[in-house]
């Protein structure tokens, strides 16, 4: 039977979070969940270790894994997992940092089987940086080699019997607050744990940068047609044939974009990307064309909302690219004007514009419309 004990008593201090970073939302999943995820097709039993006043918003989180269930925290990491082990019923326990969503099931199975053989596993990464004793001057007392030093993660495991003597005898001798994980108790009371492959990519959320979203992408595409003279004398079309506007930018034309707004055909396809990137419905849901108040409206002021929409979910553009295919007009030298505006409505360099031809194949191809792509990286 496998224990697993998710420490998840922190604060969110040196997170500058106003609550306990494990209920921090991360791509639109709190981070606890991460964790339970990962570890519920392994544990028997999987105890969350929290304070008092985080358990009632994190009961909820519990319900899709019925072997999960809350233990009350302790006031450092020490007393916080002594409570759990007294709490755990396995052979063998796992004790993991809950704000170490990005844990795998190849680390976990590594650190199994690795318990299982030599009755402990701490998940380790070999350091790539120089290391150094520091004295309380300041000053660098001793530079141990580096290729005997590792950085220990968790999942850190053990069997259940012997970390909680180890962790007995420390509160016996009233040394909880000397360690800092589980390896070090059980170092100092049982013998020498064994690592087992850890990764880079397993770290711990402990500052603001740290919980930055992850990236995303998202994907748009729009088309309008050519106006024709029926549709202009219905008054369905501009009665101004001599402009077409593309990435907010007015280029000369002999015909003007059938559209309810201004027909920025580039500019929709890119909102477009930019919604389904943060999850939400498209430009036609949010600007129907039904919708008087869109009646020739610019599409750069609807780019404008769209990227509020962005911005109030802590997203900023990081690049943008968007292909224009038109038989007609001419694009190549309004290029670089179009890449601009679209730069100041983003507040991103990183910006793509690419114009061609169908030859000649399809209505593009005909002279019969424009379509656009357009696919944008958000972080």
């Amino acid at each position: 039977m496998i224990t697993v004990i998710l420490c998840a008593a922190g604060s969110g201090t040196r997170a500058n979070l106003p609550e306990n970073k494990i209920l921090h939302e991360l791509n639109g999943m709190p981070v606890l969940c991460y964790s339970l995820s990962a570890f519920a097709p392994y544990a028997d039993e999987i105890l969350v270790a929290c304070r008092e006043e985080d358990e009632a918003r994190i009961l909820p989180l519990l319900a899709p894994f019925p072997a999960s269930r809350t233990v009350r925290g302790g006031e450092t990491r020490t007393e916080t997992v002594f409570r759990a082990l007294r709490e755990a019923h396995g052979d063998a326990v796992l004790v993991h940092d809950a704000a170490r969503p990005f844990v795998t099931s190849d680390i976990i199975e590594t650190c199994l089987e690795s318990v299982k053989t030599y009755g402990s596993g701490i998940c380790a990464v070999p350091l790539t940086d120089t290391a150094a004793c520091v004295g309380t001057d300041g000053r660098i007392s001793d530079m141990p080699p580096r290729k005997t030093l590792y950085a220990l993660q968790t999942p850190q495991g053990f069997l259940t019997k012997d970390l909680i003597a180890a962790y007995e005898k420390a509160f016996a001798e009233k040394r909880e607050k000397d360690f800092t994980d589980d390896s070090g108790v059980y170092a100092a009371y049982i013998g020498r744990p064994r690592i087992c492959a850890g990764d880079r990519r397993n770290k711990k959320l402990t500052y603001p940068e740290d919980l930055l979203p992850a990236e995303r992408v998202g994907f748009g595409v729009d088309t309008h047609a050519f106006a024709h003279q029926d549709e202009i004398d219905r008054g369905i079309a501009r009665l101004n044939l001599n402009y077409i506007t593309l990435c907010g930018v007015t280029i000369p034309s002999d015909r003007a974009l059938l559209a309810h707004s201004d027909g920025d055909v580039a500019v929709h396809a890119l909102m477009d990307a930019l919604l389904s990137a943060i999850g939400e419905r498209d430009i036609g849901y949010h600007f129907p064309d039904t919708d008087p108040q869109y009646k020739g409206i610019s599409s750069m002021l609807l780019l404008g909302r769209v990227m509020d929409m962005v911005r109030a979910k802590s997203f900023k553009v990081a690049n943008a690219s968007i292909s224009i295919l038109a038989e007609r007009p001419r694009l190549s030298p309004h290029i670089e004007a179009m890449k601009q505006t679209l730069s100041a409505a983003l507040g991103c360099k990183n910006i793509a514009v690419a114009a061609g031809t169908n030859e000649k194949l399809g209505y593009v191809g005909e002279g019969r419309g424009i379509t656009a792509y357009a696919t944008v990286l958000l972080k």
